[in-house]
């Protein structure tokens, strides 16, 4: 996000409290501190708030004509659950504190409360509240385990160098490069070494997210905004507030999706659908694609001034062929930890099949690898890793051999990998006997990317057959 963003943003604040003047002071004291506060002169005008623009945190006096601090918490637990309340109260003791804690209020502060002790308390219910979405995201998007960012040669220290270098700024970060070579690790890498590492690390697949459903997955939506809107539900920029978000395979983004993505990177703000004002957040953005970029930019199909914001800082993650000195310790690493979920000791790596595995292109790259690993300890447990499978990658005999002559290959590197990915796609499609779940099996990559790069090749069912 820009400088203004990441300087003025802290959270959303209403303060309920019936006493006008206290009210005002509160407000003023808050949004000298940076936080964006909004006044409420009871329960009732609170909870209609909340049902009209998105809050952060209420800040609640206890004792309010009508109802009290602690019936707002407690309608709150319906109406906004993932809303934190601090409250405030010039008539402390054990007995009512313990019910508002019981209530679900997340923290209680007596008058007259000290500037800096309203500053902890609401700095305290913000991170819980970012940490209970974070939790909760993690949970709905359970992935398999993926490898360690390991590697020893020159290439990938010049990755990690590059990345060590982008992580305390807030710049945007392209990671270019083949699937499978570790870019999701690679922006988590990002995302720990930054000053946001306690926030959130959230990923989106662009190529994933059906057109109807972009504006919601990105900035949620409001219970009854349209048909099917059953409950609210938090976008993926709300969820990554304070953090990062990765907008995976981000090249295969529509056309309508990216002006707003813009708007939304620039000034830090977005509405979302059924929300009468709009949110602000503070997040980093890292995107990454193993699409020719430059040439969606080219041939109009990418706008040139959000590829120019995201491309701040250009790492290109080589593929595996180009960093053999890292196979061996990645081989191994894939091996302890196959080893580790079966239950069982790790088999010796000997040298043949090293030098097996160091000579194979690895057109799947560092994913292939721990997927041959992984096949050869679960089907084959007798032998070992002494007889890997290393043909059952589909396309492999697409690729020229490392010894071919010049002459046979095709040196234009766009063009080459273009035609390749055609073909993988055609042999794929024609291996499922059309059952495009398993072509998507069969290629590596999830069966929701299948459309984007069948769109890509302007490939479909019928043009396959003929």
């Amino acid at each position: 996000m820009n400088d203004r963003t990441t300087t003025k943003h802290r959270g959303r604040v209403l303060v309920v409290e019936d006493e006008a003047y206290v009210r005002d002071s509160l407000v003023e004291i808050l949004r000298a501190r940076r936080f964006e506060a909004s006044p409420a002169g009871s329960a009732a005008e609170a909870l209609d708030h909340l049902g009209q623009a998105p809050v952060d945190v209420v800040l609640s006096d206890l004792r309010m004509p009508g109802a009290d601090g602690l019936e707002l918490v407690r309608r709150m637990q319906t109406s906004a659950p993932d809303v934190p309340v601090v409250i405030l109260t010039g008539h402390g003791n054990v007995a009512s504190a313990v019910a508002c804690l019981k209530a679900g209020a997340s923290d209680y502060i007596l008058k007259p409360a000290e500037p800096e002790a309203l500053e902890v308390a609401l700095e305290r219910a913000l991170e819980g509240r970012a940490l209970r979405r974070e939790v909760r995201y993690l949970r709905s998007t359970v992935e398999d385990e993926t490898e360690k960012a390991l590697g020893e040669s020159g290439a990938w220290r010049r990755v990690e160098a590059m990345i060590e270098a982008a992580a305390p700024t807030d710049s945007g970060v392209l990671l270019t490069g083949e699937s499978g070579t570790g870019k999701e690790l690679l922006a988590r890498r990002l995302h720990a070494l930054s000053g946001r590492a306690t926030g959130p690390f959230v990923k989106v697949n662009c190529a994933a997210v059906p057109l109807e459903m972009w504006e919601s997955e990105f900035f949620g939506h409001r219970h009854g905004s349209f048909p099917g809107a059953t409950e609210d539900r938090e976008g993926r920029f709300h969820l990554a507030d304070r953090g990062t978000l990765l907008l995976d395979e981000v090249a295969a983004m529509p056309a309508a999706g990216q002006a707003k993505l813009l708007h939304v990177i620039q000034d830090g703000e977005f509405e979302r659908l059924g929300d009468a004002q709009a949110t602000r957040v503070d997040v980093r953005v890292v995107a990454s694609t193993n699409s020719d970029i430059e040439a969606e930019v080219k041939d109009g199909r990418f706008r040139a001034d959000l590829f120019y914001l995201l491309n701040v800082v250009r790492i290109e993650v080589p593929p595996l062929r180009e960093r053999r000195d890292d196979i061996p310790l990645l081989a191994r690493h894939f091996a302890d930890r196959v080893a580790g979920r079966l239950g069982r000791a790790a088999p010796e790596l000997a040298p043949a099949t090293l030098d097996r595995l160091v000579a194979y292109r690895w057109p799947g790259n560092v994913r292939e690898l721990g997927n041959v690993i992984e096949r050869a300890m679960i089907l084959d447990p007798a032998h070992g890793l002494d007889d890997l499978d290393l043909a059952a990658s589909a396309g492999l005999a697409a690729l020229p051999a490392e010894g071919a002559p010049m002459a046979e290959r095709e040196l234009n590197l766009r063009e080459a990998l273009n035609k390749l990915e055609s073909e993988l796609l055609k042999e794929a499609h024609r291996r499922a006997g059309g059952v495009r779940k398993e072509a998507a099996r069969l290629l590596g990559i999830d069966p929701r990317n299948l459309s984007y790069y069948m769109r890509k090749h302007d490939l479909d069912a019928g043009t396959i057959e003929e």
